[in-house]
């Protein structure tokens, strides 16, 4: 059962904020989640019966192609440029969707992400990586990055990002340049 703090400190179960009758996001207080995040369970349980009836890695990857096309133009041109830096920066990432959105997985497990702004009426579009991306950077470090414009330090950035999550040299650590 998800956990979350209230305001005094005192540790409350998901459940009984529903039961409480608390609204979550622009869903019903029944069962605690928003609309947007019970599609988004439903987008992802159709995921993974595509992935038991032996969807292909090409099928998952023109998936991914399919849902950046839909997406409003701010986002699918920096959901193109985001697709572009994974496939040429970590060609051994295969692309997918996970909860609706485009991923990029190694032997199954995200790495990465790209999150819309429009897919949980968010004002930024998301980039992140899960754990099972190689960003360990001391006792902290971010894992999800706010993203509203691909400039060149942005661009630089993200290529740094998803080269060190996948374990590959950054391009001035290659040998010979």
């Amino acid at each position: 059962m998800r956990a979350c703090r209230d305001l005094p400190g005192n540790l409350i179960r998901a459940g009984e904020i529903a039961r409480a009758g608390i609204m979550a996001g622009n869903g019903s207080a029944q069962d605690g989640f928003s609309d947007a995040e019970r599609a988004a369970m439903k987008e992802r349980a159709a995921e993974l019966r595509a992935q038991r009836g032996g969807a292909k890695k090409a099928d998952q990857a023109q998936a991914v192609q399919d849902k950046i096309a839909e997406m409003p133009d701010e986002e699918r041109a920096l959901a193109e440029r985001v697709h572009a830096i994974v496939v040429m920066n970590a060609p051994q990432l295969d692309p997918k969707l996970w909860y609706g959105m485009p991923a990029y997985a190694k032997d199954g497990a995200v790495v990465c992400f790209f999150q819309a702004a429009t897919k949980f009426d968010s004002r930024y579009c998301t980039v992140g990586f899960n754990d099972a991306a190689a960003l360990d950077d001391g006792p902290m470090w971010p894992t999800a990055f706010a993203l509203t414009a691909m400039t060149p330090e942005t661009e630089a950035r993200l290529v740094e990002l998803v080269r060190r999550a996948v374990g590959a040299p950054a391009p001035s650590e290659e040998p010979g340049t």
